[in-house]
């Protein structure tokens, strides 16, 4: 199933895609998607909507140098536990939509990511039970202004600026992300080329290791890391990650 929540005519709410012999449509869900789902029977062809962030977390759980290759592009080791860093709900944005490079950074880089959504209140969630808690996965750029990033000796202000965390298109609930290939472009030119069954620290641990210092709430998203080949972008670029099986999360680049 592939969750999205859309804004059609002056309303926003969140809807399953369906086929149809038109084309896909959105067919609107009652609420949120935290509980059952409810249809509505409304539907809206795909194109006739603008999708949204698939979700508004109160937080987003991000997570370094889980790519031993990208560990080692960075020149770092591969830390012992899962590196755990926040980027503010502020700066999560949806397909399409901008990503600001602010004036007070020189480099702002790209970092595709598979993205894991939560779906439930949790904490202290033992490995064994970590998928239960999941709803589902999305496309992530993890967008760091690198200079920053090196100087403050600290990540928060340069993971954390408005529009530093693009996600979407939408929430992918059936799928095996044991091992699907995540590659991101800019400008249609291949930059990363990776695998999820790199990942070195897997979801379950991941899961386990963050509820154990805090409660996780339904939407809330978990960034697992990103493979070698990070890089600059540059204002009037514009930049995609796509992750087998998910989709394809396209944003520009534009000035602040």
């Amino acid at each position: 199933m592939r969750i999205v929540r859309f804004s059609y005519g002056e309303g926003v709410a969140f809807g399953v895609i369906e086929p149809n012999p038109q084309g896909e449509v959105v067919e609107a869900i009652a609420g949120h998607p935290f509980a059952p789902i409810e249809r509505t029977g409304v539907a809206v062809r795909l194109e006739e909507v603008r999708l949204l962030a698939p979700v508004l977390p109160s937080k987003v759980v991000a997570i370094g140098r889980n790519y031993a290759a990208h560990a080692a592009e960075m020149d770092s080791d591969v830390p012992d536990l899962p590196l755990i860093f926040l980027k503010p709900s502020t700066a999560v944005v949806g397909p399409g939509e901008p990503i600001f490079a602010p004036p007070s950074s020189t480099r702002v880089d790209y970092e595709g990511e598979l993205a894991v959504v939560i779906g439930r209140l949790c904490r202290d969630v033992p490995e064994e039970r970590a998928m239960d808690v999941v709803l589902g996965y999305t496309c992530g750029n993890d967008v760091t202004a690198r200079d920053q990033q090196k100087t403050d000796g600290q990540w928060s202000r340069a993971k954390g600026y408005d529009t530093f965390c693009p996600l979407g298109p939408w929430i992918q609930t059936d799928l095996d992300v044991a091992d699907l290939a995540i590659r991101t472009r800019l400008n249609g030119e291949l930059k990363q080329d990776g695998r999820t069954s790199q990942i070195i620290h897997k979801i379950p641990r991941l899961i386990a290791h963050i509820t154990s210092c805090m409660t996780l709430l339904p939407g809330d998203v978990i960034l697992t890391g990103t493979p070698e080949g990070v890089g600059p972008m540059q204002v009037a670029d514009e930049v995609s990650v796509e992750i087998e099986g998910v989709g394809m999360l396209v944003n520009p680049v534009r000035a602040r």
